[in-house]
């Protein structure tokens, strides 16, 4: 049996053995009456922090990391909600083969040379805890981590036989989680993916360096040459193991394999956060090209699950103390589509500039709110869009985003934020203490080049005994999206090649997110339209889908329902359906491309969870069937 064969036994036993529950419930569209995202205790607002890879990447050590915890208290950031302090790649010396431990480079953390001739980080995570600060560590998924390919420079690599070098989780899963969490004392890893994806047999890294080769589980041009289970499978072990060795749930699971492997659809079951892409770099289009990764994936993010577009790379590049702009609106798309808010800089000399960036407390309130609720594109274009986020207070933060290079008139209206037309809006700036303002209908803003205004609003809601489910997500859950074969999302901004020369083609669209259910959008960003109708809100979603709603205080839901006009599917049938608790209902009958929008209602006063379900009839067709959810709403 091939080594490809074997990794992929040994995952797929592990889905198996995991998700009995799931496979016993043979109609994945049967409606359960069950919330089936893990309630995690940890999370539950996006994770705040610290990370080294930007500033120092492998170059890190114990005064570097320490030296920007001690920033962050005195500065205040701390207090604020930064409180991970997290080492990426380059900690590790080696792993000893007489019992599989891994070595600390001692040279770089000096605490960890502790009595006895180990060592141990649990001396500097319990200085970090004494400071009331969090510890991350880094590893990798397969048996070796992405600087022993890409950072073959650096002095800090681990050293030793081929064995020796193999620092990742590969066959020392429940070891190092153990390591890590019970004996070190951490809360936080980041899980790498490079060991399942560039050390194949065939590349030359591993024939110079003599690192054992594994045929990959990720192909990042080509979702149909990665294999999604095996890939699932093994960050579900580490998941498993974490829970094992964290019994009371204080830790947190950070999945990085850059949006590959069809993440997107179940990063949100096994971790606290996944990447949507692959790394960021100081440049404005690496970061556009980031942010859209992650910003219309709204409805599967929630407490203790969030979209990662990767950490902040506000200090550097084109995101420096010369370029202000760009960094607060670097943060501001960040905090509006709640992302990690990860600091990666030298905290030990930032300029004042940059800690007022990181310090906006009114911005951070944004990401930190405790609805949960990503903000969605509600004006969208390749030059301008306005982001709305619902807040727990019943207000909405408001971003009016210019992402070109010339500066431009943007209006906002009252119906972008689902506010009334005809009653007074109020607007706070979040950048400009002090500055406030009222409109009625619409008011036009100037932008400069790559400008974000981000607004506090406030208002009389254009639905007023309720809310329509496009306003919150967070309280949304996608169990099932229809997609069947995963696509990649060809409106993710294509950037020149973020690490080297003009070769080749250039970059094509690889991760996957196109067909996943939208709030006011199609599955394929076109306006949500039945029978000619068009409908400004709602949810977009494939046929044979099952969407979970959170209730707590209404007593109605109701919806327009019908095919897209957008499918390409013109010929299949569908049935809209809405369960409380478990139970039917409300069913529409056969429904077709072309026909009028249905409404679908039902008393939903005391179920605690609405399930919403579209059913192929009979399905002819491999074409996907696009259907909207028009003004679907919970109301009292």
């Amino acid at each position: 049996m091939t080594v490809r064969s074997l990794l992929t036994s040994a995952a797929l036993c592990c889905v198996l053995a995991l998700s009995t529950p799931a496979l016993a419930q043979i109609d994945p569209l049967a409606a359960t009456g069950e919330w089936s995202i893990p309630e995690r205790s940890q999370a539950r607002t996006p994770p705040m922090g610290w990370n080294s890879w930007n500033a120092f990447r492998t170059e890190v050590d114990e005064a570097k990391v320490l030296g920007s915890a001690k920033a962050m208290v005195d500065s205040g950031l701390a207090r604020l909600g930064y409180t991970y302090v997290n080492i990426d790649d380059g900690w590790w010396l080696k792993r000893r083969q007489s019992d599989g431990r891994l070595e600390i480079r001692t040279g770089l953390f000096p605490s960890a040379a502790v009595e006895g001739g180990d060592t141990s980080f649990r001396p500097y995570t319990d200085t970090l805890h004494a400071m009331g600060l969090k510890a991350g560590i880094y590893t990798d998924i397969g048996r070796n981590a992405c600087s022993q390919a890409y950072d073959l420079h650096s002095p800090n690599l681990p050293e030793g036989t081929t064995a020796e070098r193999e620092v990742g989780l590969q066959g020392h899963v429940d070891q190092d989680i153990g390591v890590y969490f019970r004996e070190w004392g951490f809360d936080y890893i980041k899980v790498d993916a490079c060991g399942i994806n560039v050390y194949g047999p065939d590349t030359e890294v591993v024939r110079e360096y003599a690192y054992t080769p594994v045929p990959p589980l990720i192909d990042q041009a080509a979702i149909n040459r990665t294999d999604v289970e095996a890939v699932k499978a093994l960050y579900s072990q580490v998941a498993e193991a974490l829970n094992r060795h964290n019994p009371d749930g204080d830790y947190i699971l950070a999945i990085c394999n850059w949006g590959s492997a069809d993440v997107r659809s179940w990063g949100k079951d096994v971790g606290h956060m996944w990447r949507t892409s692959g790394d960021i770099t100081p440049t404005w289009t690496r970061m556009l090209h980031n942010f859209d990764s992650a910003s219309t994936r709204a409805l599967y993010a929630k407490p203790g699950a969030w979209n990662d577009p990767d950490i902040l790379f506000i200090g550097h590049g084109e995101f420096d103390q010369d370029h202000l702009t760009e960094a607060r609106s670097h943060f501001s798309l960040w905090a509006m589509i709640n992302a990690p808010l990860l600091i990666s800089y030298d905290l030990r000399q930032a300029p004042q500039s940059l800690m007022d960036i990181w310090g906006n407390a009114d911005i951070v309130g944004l990401n930190q709110d405790p609805g949960g609720h990503q903000g969605v594109i509600t004006y969208a274009s390749d030059d301008v869009q306005i982001i709305v986020k619902t807040l727990s207070t019943g207000k909405k933060a408001v971003a009016l985003f210019n992402r070109g290079l010339g500066g431009t008139e943007v209006t906002l209206t009252a119906a972008h934020m689902k506010f009334a037309g005809d009653a007074p809006v109020q607007l706070r700036d979040l950048w400009e203490p002090g500055a406030a303002s009222t409109f009625t209908g619409e008011t036009s803003f100037t932008l400069e080049p790559r400008q974000t205004l981000v607004f506090e609003a406030s208002g009389a809601r254009q639905l007023d005994d309720g809310v329509y489910l496009s306003e919150i997500p967070g309280d949304v859950n996608v169990a099932v999206d229809g997609v069947i074969a995963p696509e990649p999302d060809p409106v993710v901004h294509r950037m020149r090649n973020a690490w080297g020369p003009t070769r080749g083609s250039g970059e094509r669209p690889t991760y996957t997110g196109w067909g996943g259910a939208r709030s006011d959008a199609t599955p394929y960003d076109q306006a949500l339209r039945i029978g000619g109708e068009t409908f400004e809100t709602g949810i977009g979603v494939l046929t044979n889908s099952r969407l979970e709603v959170r209730n707590s205080e209404h007593t109605r839901f109701e919806a327009r329902v019908g095919v897209d006009d957008s499918t390409r599917n013109t010929r299949d049938a569908v049935r809209f359906a809405i369960y409380g608790d478990g139970a039917l209902l409300a069913e529409t009958g056969p429904m077709r491309f072309g026909e009028a929008p249905q409404t679908l209602a039902a008393d939903i006063d005391g179920v605690r969870l609405v399930e919403i379900v579209a059913r192929s009839e009979n399905l002819s067709s491999d074409l996907p069937l696009v259907v909207a959810w028009g003004d679907a709403a919970l109301r009292r």
